[in-house]
C-alpha cells in the first residue's frame, strides 16, 4: 500500500514593511510658511490702499516675498523627499530602490 502525500508545507511570506510617504512635520510647517509669505504678497495691494506701504517699499517686499516663499516652499519638498528616501531606506535594506513592498526613494 502506498502512504499518503504529506501537503507541501507553506513558507509564511514575511509581513510587507510600511513606508512612510506623508510628509514629516518640519516639512508641513515649512509648506505652511511659504503659504503664509504667498498670503502677505497677495495683501499688498490692501496695504497699499490703506497708505500702511508706498509703491516702492511694496515692489520690494514683494520681490522679497516671492523669492522667500519660492525658497520655503522648494526647502519643504527638499525635506519630504529625504524624509521618504530614509524611510524607504530602513524598510527595504542598504540601497534606495524597489525592496519588498514597493519602490521608494
Amino acid at each position: 500500500m502506498s502512504q499518503p502525500a504529506t501537503p507541501p508545507t507553506r513558507t509564511a511570506e514575511p509581513a510587507p514593511v510600511q513606508i512612510d510617504n506623508a510628509p514629516p512635520r518640519r516639512s508641513k510647517v515649512t509648506g505652511g510658511l511659504a503659504a503664509l509669505a504667498c498670503a502677505a504678497c497677495c495683501a499688498l495691494p490692501l496695504l497699499i490702499a490703506a497708505g500702511v506701504l508706498t509703491g516702492a517699499g511694496a515692489a520690494i517686499l514683494e520681490q522679497t516675498l516671492l523669492a522667500v516663499a519660492a525658497g520655503l516652499a522648494v526647502l519643504a519638498l527638499g525635506m519630504w523627499w529625504l524624509h521618504r528616501r530614509r524611510s524607504a531606506q530602513r524598510a527595504g535594506g542598504a540601497g534606495c530602490g524597489c525592496a519588498g513592498s514597493g519602490c521608494g526613494c
